[in-house]
């Protein structure tokens, strides 16, 4: 495997620098269902419960919009993945409050396994093979791979810089373009 001059692997050095990963960058509900493959009920359920908060914007009213940073979106697909596969919700929560503990860089080497009654982390092969060694059917969700599929789909998608970083929103659409216009012309 090819190394950079920080001697991590091309790889994850691909992780680490991309727009998508940028704290500042946001995306809507919608973007944000379409890359973790949940719908928009399941998003704000989860946004209003607390298991998954927007980190960039949350919502502070009516009209306004949710946006979701990269770490949230990677949590939102890893939470639908162990809901497809029978875990309590109780036990996710558990998992994805570990996750938020957790810094950025570490979440990369991360492979969650789970028996369908506990989700267990594991961060080296000798983890994994210790879980898969008592016999019990279990199943593993690597972080990396995730991670990687979520941002590979959201560099397709549309994104926003937070209100903080940036003076002026800038328009998404074409229809945005014109109410903007329209409220700056009265």
């Amino acid at each position: 495997m090819a190394l950079d001059l920080n001697g991590h692997s091309v790889e994850q050095g691909l992780l680490f620098g991309s727009r998508v990963t940028d704290e500042s960058v946001g995306f809507r509900g919608p973007t944000a269902c379409r890359a973790a493959g949940i719908t928009y009920r399941q998003l704000d359920y989860w946004a209003r419960t607390g298991l998954v908060e927007p980190s960039v914007r949350p919502a502070t009213g009516s009209g306004t919009q949710r946006l979701y940073n990269f770490r949230d979106i990677l949590v939102l697909k890893i939470v639908k993945r162990l809901l497809d596969t029978g875990v309590s919700l109780h036990q996710i929560r558990t998992a994805v409050q570990h996750l938020r503990e957790r810094g950025v860089e570490d979440l990369a080497t991360v492979t969650l396994m789970s028996d369908g009654a506990s989700v267990y982390e594991c961060t080296n092969a000798d983890e994994v093979f210790d879980l898969v060694q008592g016999g019990q059917g279990v199943f593993g969700i690597a972080v990396s791979r995730v991670w990687r599929e979520v941002e590979g789909t959201l560099a397709e998608l549309p994104s926003e810089r937070s209100a903080t970083t940036t003076a002026t929103a800038v328009p998404i659409d074409e229809l945005a373009a014109r109410r903007r216009a329209r409220r700056v012309g009265t």
